[in-house]
């Protein structure tokens, strides 16, 4: 297929890489041109906006930051919906709110433009080794074309349900997972306090009801203090933000993430955005 990229960072260059790899003629564009190269060596074609890639492509992903960079790329000047033909579809595997989601599907389908919302949760690892959750919002025969490239790219896609979907179930994923990452900072924090080494404690864990994917990998970051970034704290910050909001919207009580909320503001306060989310633990030492 003539697919287009747009938003070239640590999770969309990867991303882009499996569909070149899968024998798809690609079109790409980035903020910042550098981050485009590796593809284009390739075999991508470079394009000037987001305009050129989508009139290039039958259907165009995109993975980029924020709500507003997402409309800014889909429906701004030169966006994909100046150059999308009708019959395209968009694949936005971006975090962003619902309502934003819900925002962009219309103004597309009002020019005969698919939309899909389709987060993904499994961080860089589970981009570079095409491994990744996909949660789908949208239309089912939109979904039903999108298929077969989003199982190149992760290894669980489901669709959830229509526009917006993908994001409230994303939402879900963040709830669950930031809110593990703050409880295993508070047991490390325990065993630390408890003159307990709380590495062995972790191991220990690891075996009975405890045991989890985060308890793996957060955990063992905390206890090795490897504080560096698999997933930039600030995304998890900005999710919950996002979340927090839908929560007012609906009158939806979310007392634990309220909690989680308020850890991640004070880890920002402490300028580690840039860290890993692990960092957590720090929170709770400064606290002392």
């Amino acid at each position: 297929m003539k697919l287009g990229f747009i938003g070239l960072g640590v999770m969309g260059r990867p991303l882009a890489r499996h569909l070149i790899e899968a024998g798809h003629v690609l079109s790409v564009y980035a903020r910042r041109p550098e981050a485009a190269q590796p593809l284009v060596a390739m075999g991508a074609r470079r394009c000037a906006t987001p305009a050129a890639v989508a009139a290039a492509s039958e259907a165009v992903f995109m993975m980029v930051t924020t709500g507003a960079d997402a409309e800014q790329v889909a429906l701004g000047n030169d966006g994909i919906i100046d150059g999308a033909p009708p019959g395209a579809l968009l694949i936005d595997m971006g975090t962003i709110p619902p309502a934003t989601a819900r925002r962009i599907a219309a103004r597309l389908a009002a020019r005969g433009i698919d939309a899909l919302d389709a987060p993904v949760s499994g961080g860089e690892i589970g981009a570079i080794n095409a491994t990744l959750s996909i949660m789908v919002g949208g239309e089912a025969a939109a979904f039903e074309r999108a298929r077969p490239l989003l199982e190149t790219l992760g290894k669980t896609v489901v669709h959830v349900g229509p526009h917006g979907a993908g994001q409230v179930a994303k939402a879900c994923n963040q709830i669950i997972m930031v809110a593990c990452i703050e409880a295993v900072a508070e047991a490390m924090r325990l065993a630390e306090k408890s003159g307990v080494d709380a590495e062995k404690v972790r191991q220990a864990l690891a075996g009975g009801s405890a045991g989890s994917r985060v308890l793996d990998v957060f955990g063992a970051r905390m206890t090795a203090r490897d504080f560096r970034a698999g997933v930039e704290a600030r995304l998890h910050h900005k999710d919950f933000g996002i979340l927090l909001d839908e929560a007012a919207a609906l009158a939806a009580p979310l007392p634990i993430s309220a909690q989680v909320w308020q850890q991640l503001n004070a880890l920002m306060a402490q300028g580690w955005g840039g860290e890993d989310t692990a960092i957590l633990l720090r929170v709770l030492e400064t606290a002392a």
